[in-house]
């Protein structure tokens, strides 16, 4: 099947070349989810739209699953408004928001029409946000995780007990480590 979740961003830079390698993977557009970011430097309601209208054509696609505001600063209130008229003519599927700490994100499911379905924010076996898991919950908003294996740091594989059992098992076992709960 493939990977089949895209988590890209405005400024990763690479919007346009995950548009054509989505265009040439011949793999139907809804069989995708596609997530990407409004980057700051477009924060604002005139600059949010344009640059979401931006987003749309280098990924070569009429619709995004999940947009999110890449960070809390700025005129992330203004985005916002921007964001919620996409979603309400169903251009934008969900909106969130990323890296924003529970009290930014608290205002934003307070004091906006439509509150943030999304908080996406670094969370992993080192960095578990609980207190923040709780926040989200209280208002409804799914937490997801970016970098849920550290990015890669090494720290990670070293003190995952999950990953231990992994490195144990030979190079033509199965490579999944989710199978062991215990």
């Amino acid at each position: 099947m493939g990977y089949r979740s895209i988590d890209t961003a405005q400024s990763y830079f690479n919007e346009e070349e995950v548009g054509n390698a989505i265009a040439k993977s011949g793999i139907a557009r809804d069989d995708i989810f596609l997530t990407t970011k409004v980057w700051i430097e477009h924060y604002g309601y005139g600059a949010c739209k344009k640059s979401v209208e931006e987003s749309l054509k280098k990924l070569k696609t009429d619709y995004i699953d999940l947009m999110l505001l890449h960070q809390p600063f700025g005129d992330a209130y203004g985005a916002w408004r921007a964001l919620e008229e996409f979603y309400e003519k169903g251009i934008l599927k969900a909106i969130g928001i990323s890296n924003f700490y529970a009290d930014r994100m608290v205002e934003f499911a307070s004091f906006n029409r439509i509150k943030p379905m999304v908080n996406q924010v670094e969370c992993h076996p080192l960095n578990q946000q609980i207190e923040a898991k709780k926040w989200n919950d209280k208002y409804g908003i799914q937490l997801e995780a970016w970098a849920p294996f550290g990015e890669g740091r090494g720290t990670i594989r070293k003190g995952c007990r999950l990953c231990k059992r992994q490195r144990r098992r030979e190079p033509g076992e199965g490579r999944a480590v989710a199978e062991d709960r215990n």
